[in-house]
């Protein structure tokens, strides 16, 4: 680990991040030592194909097999190709796809070869963030929690305050600030609210052929069925205490509920149900927070963001009106944590991940190591 990056300072950490929504790659750099943001650089987006997205969507829920391995080369190359223009950077954190997440039962897969990627960019690489997590009894995510710590002190916040981050599947961050370090006890708590865009892209991809609801429009003609949200809320996993963590298809059953419903009736009731999972997740805050920062292309949807603000007591926005970037606020959390994993930091904690104990996951590929 010490040939990665110098033990102390700032240093300017490149991060890539592909999320379930399965829509492209995030880079974006952020200039960090570990513990404090102190500034960010350059980011970018690298969109998959309709073929990649074919490829990845193959593979979701599978552990081994000829489609895990046609994603990984998927992954592989279109992160190699979103990282390849940046320049100037000391370490990469490389998250990977997702393409399976059961902790308690196989644990989790993350495709992608952090080592091979380490000696095409010529850069150190930090990536399998969430394996040793897993391995000591956590859930291996979410994992931005210790990076929303940071930017909450980063903004000035004072006071309680959440991060929701809407991808493939909707995660809550609670920060109270006031504390000195995310590892403190009552500094974080943070768990998988529910499904967010998943379902409604995967509905509007086999009815309609698009990759997901631009602004809403499909869901903004709709009604929602009551019954069906109903009993997506009955589901066991909202009455169990955080933390806690789902995969892409834990849900799968939702667009069950909504098969005999209009297209518009169908998004609006699976919008419906990822607002009714935040508000129960809302439940689970130690103290009401100030705002709740919506980050992830769920906070493009303008009927998911009106259904937030009508179902929650405090005030709904877009992390941007904080000053940050909720396109690029996964990527830049993994730059964060690739710091952290090199210089031997905590990446999650018991409040995060219901680890047993403070872990810093993460292996550091070196070139030519």
């Amino acid at each position: 680990m010490s040939r990665a990056i110098a033990k102390t300072g700032a240093v300017r950490a490149l991060g890539a991040m592909s999320g379930t929504s399965l829509d492209g790659v995030d880079a974006a750099v952020v200039v960090t030592d570990g513990a404090r943001i102190h500034g960010f650089g350059a980011s970018s987006y690298r969109e998959y194909s309709v073929a990649e997205r074919s490829v990845l969507r193959a593979g979701l829920g599978k552990w081994t097999g000829p489609e895990v391995e046609a994603a990984a080369g998927v992954c592989d190359a279109a992160h190699a190709a979103a990282l390849a223009g940046f320049e100037d950077v000391e370490i990469i954190g490389f998250h990977g796809q997702t393409l399976a997440h059961a902790p308690r039962l196989q644990g989790t897969l993350q495709v992608g070869d952090g080592a091979a990627l380490a000696e095409r960019l010529r850069k150190p690489v930090v990536w399998d963030f969430r394996s040793d997590d897993v391995s000591l009894g956590g859930e291996g995510a979410p994992l931005a929690p210790f990076f929303h710590f940071a930017c909450a002190k980063y903004i000035g916040a004072e006071r309680p305050l959440c991060f929701l981050n809407l991808g493939g599947v909707g995660n809550l961050t609670y920060v109270d600030p006031r504390f000195e370090r995310p590892e403190d006890p009552g500094a974080l708590l943070a768990f998988d609210t529910g499904p967010a865009n998943a379902p409604v892209n995967d509905l509007v991809q086999e009815r309609l052929g698009i990759p997901w609801d631009a602004d809403g429009k499909v869901a903004r003609s709709g009604k929602v069925e009551t019954g069906a949200l109903e009993l997506f809320l009955a589901e066991p996993y909202f009455a169990r205490m955080p933390p806690k963590s789902l995969d892409r298809n834990d849900f799968a059953e939702m667009v069950g509920l909504v098969n005999e419903l209009s297209d518009a009736d169908a998004a609006a009731t699976l919008i419906a149900m990822c607002a009714a999972s935040v508000a129960q997740g809302m439940e689970h805050c130690p103290e009401p927070p100030e705002a709740v920062l919506v980050t992830g292309g769920g906070r493009h949807n303008p009927v998911l963001m009106e259904m937030l603000r009508v179902s929650l007591d405090c005030a709904v926005k877009p992390v941007e009106d904080a000053g940050l970037d909720g396109d690029m606020l996964e990527a830049q959390a993994f730059a964060h944590l690739a710091v952290r994993v090199a210089r031997g930091m905590a990446t999650s904690c018991p409040g995060t991940t219901g680890v047993s104990a403070c872990v810093g996951g993460g292996v550091v590929s070196v070139p030519g190591a």
